[in-house]
């Protein structure tokens, strides 16, 4: 079978499972989550073996420890996952919901509930966590799912998308509810960008080359996830300890996810005093700081910052750090190079923040808290299927509700238009 024959085949068997899963019991979703979960741990060994196999293919080839960060599954992280599938197992059905009931003059009675958004094709890159999350999510909102994963996470991803199928299969859901794409050559997304016939919506989800060509090229809606070039701005009368603690976690707790923060911004008030001791310390955890003339006067070892160290999403132990003169350069800053991700500000001030908060047009805007919880499940949502810069139909963390759009139920006695 050709490439386009086996995309085609691979969309139009997960389009006939949605219409069955959109009218599935809520019980039999739960269960099927549960059985996944399970999997997952009883199979928790050759997931790790495949794991590795993509691991040492990543080393060769000289990827970055971030990125390699990114890729790798142990333990933790495997139950992490099937905590996920719990979590949204345990989440209300948003499927049948009533969101609003009127009568007319004319006495029909008009009802708007929430159904799925039917079959979604999620492309993404080298986490094999998206796998797990994108089918628990779209599972239990009614929805098939069409998986194409980057090549460098084929195998983690292949044996992951088995463990789960089977379980999901034996637990009572359609076959075709999940569809993996093991085809890693470029073609087969160029194929499922143009599939308007089975897909209804595709989410990309990884680097801005990723999701500008998806963007650009597809026919198929496209909900459009974030590249994060995040910002943390502290403020003149910032508590400089909080402030430090933020910006290491927002930094280096996981630099290659797209809630890292890229940019540091610091009232020129406070920074003789604050980046010293804040620049030691991220340069022990290994961060190497590009800063603007006045960052290298302060820090000498600094590398100059170029225009597009402002602009990029490094996903890597690099920060660009930026001295302004007040809360309005740090938004026009802001306002020029935000990916409309995540940004924080750190303030005692009540009136900065609420300036910070209403002005900074981003998905999630934050006051005295690191950005890295812009995340779906750090939201209660159990688990995310990405994170949306855009504003239709659905802005910053995709849990269970954003895949659902509505309907109307018009309940009538023989009214006719006149």
């Amino acid at each position: 079978m050709n490439i386009n024959d086996y995309v085609i085949e691979k969309a139009k068997n997960a389009s006939l499972a949605a219409r069955k899963l959109g009218t599935l019991d809520t019980n039999i979703k739960n269960n099927a989550l549960i059985a996944m979960a399970e999997a997952l741990k009883n199979n928790e060994e050759n997931i790790l073996k495949a794991n590795s196999i993509d691991v040492e293919n990543a080393k060769k080839t000289g990827t970055t420890t971030a990125l390699i960060d990114r890729l790798t599954l142990n333990e933790k992280r495997i139950a992490g996952m099937a905590d996920g599938l719990r979590s949204v197992a345990a989440l209300p059905d948003p499927i049948g919901e009533v969101t609003g009931m009127w009568k007319r003059p004319n006495n029909l009675n008009i009802g708007r509930i929430k159904v799925p958004l039917g079959t979604i094709g999620i492309i993404y890159e080298a986490r094999p966590n998206v796998t797990v999350d994108a089918a628990a999510l779209c599972l239990k909102s009614g929805n098939s799912v069409v998986l194409r994963g980057g090549s460098e996470a084929i195998n983690s991803n292949l044996e992951v998308y088995r463990t789960i199928n089977d379980a999901a299969i034996k637990a009572g859901l359609p076959e075709g509810s999940i569809e993996f794409i093991d085809i890693t050559e470029r073609e087969a997304v160029n194929i499922l960008m143009k599939l308007n016939k089975y897909i209804d919506v595709l989410i990309p989800r990884g680097g801005a080359g990723l999701i500008n060509n998806v963007v650009n090229n597809s026919t198929v809606p496209v909900i459009q996830t974030g590249v994060g070039n995040c910002h943390v701005y502290v403020h003149s009368d910032a508590d400089l300890e909080m402030a430090e603690n933020i910006i290491v976690n927002a930094k280096t707790q996981r630099p290659a996810v797209c809630n890292a923060m890229e940019t540091l911004l610091v009232h020129k008030s406070v920074a003789e005093e604050f980046l010293p001791k804040l620049g030691n310390t991220l340069k022990a955890l290994g961060v190497e700081i590009r800063g603007c003339s006045e960052t290298q006067r302060i820090l000498p070892y600094a590398k100059p910052a170029s225009e597009e160290d402002y602009e990029i999403e490094f996903l890597d132990l690099i920060l660009a750090v930026k001295v302004v003169d007040s809360l309005d350069e740090a938004l026009d800053h802001i306002y020029k190079y935000s990916t409309k991700h995540s940004e924080a500000i750190i303030t005692n001030s009540y009136e900065a923040s609420q300036r910070f908060l209403k002005e900074v047009d981003s998905s999630a805007v934050y006051v005295n808290a690191s950005t890295r919880f812009t995340d779906g499940g750090e939201f209660g949502f159990g688990a995310e299927i990405g994170i949306s810069t855009q504003k239709l139909h659905a802005r910053g963390p995709m849990g269970l509700n954003e895949l659902t759009t509505i309907k109307y139920i018009i309940y009538g006695d023989g009214q006719i238009r006149k």
